[in-house]
């Protein structure tokens, strides 16, 4: 399991992150200033870090500094939207920079774009008796392999990286047809009526009223 730190001085986005990064899987260590931050890193190593710039204490860039030599990476995470901001991040090391506010969908794909950069992305993600090989996009269902079409692997992928969240029906279709939405929503279902009866999930992945679909996981 992937380790993540968060360092976000506001407590509602940090739990926010913290909760949405949990559900998708991930290990969370949250800290509230820089100088915290650096107390867990110097107890052991994360797989990534998310790092506000404004933070009381030690401010960012200068967690930043500290931080490079650790070879973390970082992901920015701020309200500073300035393109000098950003680009100052950048060349001092950071490997992505996501301004405040966001979309959950937006960080949990910018976080596991990084981690397969470092090749440290989660390989194996499992819910009830489903496996999903993300190196090889096979999916079993009681170790059996599943056919499913590239959408309708993407589709499992993202519900399994956003359990328990209800997804809007043009947030999804946005996600895996990296499109906008227009008109009604019948392809959308369409595929995720397929996914869910290959897979035996008609029970678990719900649809929600006026919304979309929410896969349902016992914590």
């Amino acid at each position: 399991m992937n380790r993540i730190l968060i360092v976000e001085d506001e407590k509602p986005i940090s739990d926010l992150i913290r909760m949405s990064l949990t559900n998708a899987g991930y290990h969370c260590a949250c800290a509230g200033d820089g100088e915290a931050a650096a107390d867990l890193l110097e107890k052991g190593a994360f797989d990534l870090i998310l790092l506000d710039i404004m933070l009381p204490k030690v401010d960012g860039y200068e967690l930043l500094a500290y931080i490079k030599p650790l070879e973390m990476p970082v992901i920015f995470l701020t309200a500073k939207g300035a393109v000098d901001d950003k680009v100052r991040g950048l060349r001092m090391g950071a490997e992505d920079y996501i301004t405040k506010p966001f979309e959950i969908m937006e960080l949990l794909a910018r976080v596991e774009t990084v981690l397969r950069r470092y090749n440290k992305a989660q390989q194996t993600l499992s819910i009830y008796d489903i496996t999903v090989d993300t190196r090889s996009r096979i999916v079993k269902k009681d170790g059996a392999a599943v056919k499913l079409t590239v959408k309708e692997y993407d589709l499992l992928l993202l519900f399994l990286q956003n359990k328990n969240i209800a997804l809007f029906r043009d947030r999804i279709y946005e996600a895996v047809w990296g499109d906008t939405l227009i008109g009604d929503s019948r392809t959308v279902d369409l595929h995720i009526q397929r996914m869910r009866k290959k897979l035996g999930l008609e029970d678990k992945l719900v649809p929600v009223y006026k919304v979309g679909y929410r896969l349902e996981v016992d914590e």
